[in-house]
């Protein structure tokens, strides 16, 4: 539930990821489906005429110059020219290090709500391009919709997909994006497919071999849900999912979680909330 008077940064997950090649800069050449899940970080905005962005509160451990939000913030002001300021507070309730995109909803949200409380009015495509500089996850966020993505994560086909329940693990263990995509065990030269083999049920994720290789606490929690229903690592991890046939008998599986692993519940989203702008 997303609170009165706050602008929601909904979680996502990978349903699948390819990894089809690196690029001359290093990044790499990506095939990935993004959905939405009914799990939000919260974004509360005060305008100020002072030209000055401040968070109040924040992630532990981030200093505020490094946050997303502030510097989604300040991004926004150099591209667009705008004197005015803000200040933000975050309600976080999106897992950090988690695969599930809370970094980079968090910048987008805080893009498309400061367009449009400072007036700046510049339209999705712009935001996304700027959201890409902060993060490759930031644009998908920004378009609202659940889709195809290639490139690196910003070249987004709109799918319409079933909205299952969702039994979703957080093992206790911090993955590092960066360290997943510089293991030289990792997959670069996959097969493209299409949206149809997808469909088909192409659903694989070229990091899942490395992510268990090098945090065995997934491993743990990925083998123990799979027991139960096929699973399934979204992004680099460390969350891992699987679909479940009612919100009941996943209730009743989450009583029933390893030691030391954590989850929740949900449900997949094709639209985000985003797009409808504070509760």
């Amino acid at each position: 539930m997303i609170p009165k008077g706050a602008w929601p940064a909904p979680a996502k997950l990978n349903l699948m990821l390819r990894v089809v090649g690196r690029r001359n800069d290093g990044y790499h050449r990506l095939q990935t489906v993004f959905q939405f899940i009914d799990l939000a970080d919260s974004l509360y905005i005060d305008v100020h005429d002072d030209g000055t962005v401040r968070r109040i509160g924040g992630p532990a451990g981030v200093d505020e110059d490094d946050d997303l939000v502030v510097r989604a913030a300040r991004l926004l002001q150099h591209a667009t020219g705008s004197r005015l300021g803000a200040r933000v507070r975050l309600d976080k309730q999106i897992p950090v290090g988690a695969g599930l995109g809370g970094g980079s909803s968090d910048a987008a949200t805080t893009l498309v709500a400061l367009n449009h409380l400072w007036r700046c009015g510049l339209d999705a495509r712009r935001l996304a391009q700027l959201g890409l500089q902060l993060g490759a996850d930031v644009p998908i966020f920004v378009h609202g919709r659940a889709a195809w993505a290639e490139g690196v994560g910003e070249t987004l086909t709109d799918v319409d997909l079933p909205t299952p329940v969702y039994l979703v693990l957080k093992p206790p263990v911090h993955v590092s994006t960066g360290k997943v995509f510089q293991d030289p065990e990792l997959t670069r030269n996959s097969r493209r497919i299409t949206i149809r083999d997808f469909l088909g049920g192409e659903r694989g994720n070229d990091c899942l071999a490395v992510v268990r290789k090098r945090y065995p606490d997934v491993a743990h929690a990925f083998d123990w849900l799979d027991r139960h229903a096929p699973a399934r690592l979204t992004g680099t991890g460390a969350c891992v999912f699987a679909e479940i046939r009612s919100r009941t008998d996943a209730e009743v599986l989450l009583t029933q979680l390893p030691a030391g692993v954590e989850g929740f519940v949900t449900q997949g989203v094709n639209r985000s909330p985003l797009l409808d702008g504070p509760r």
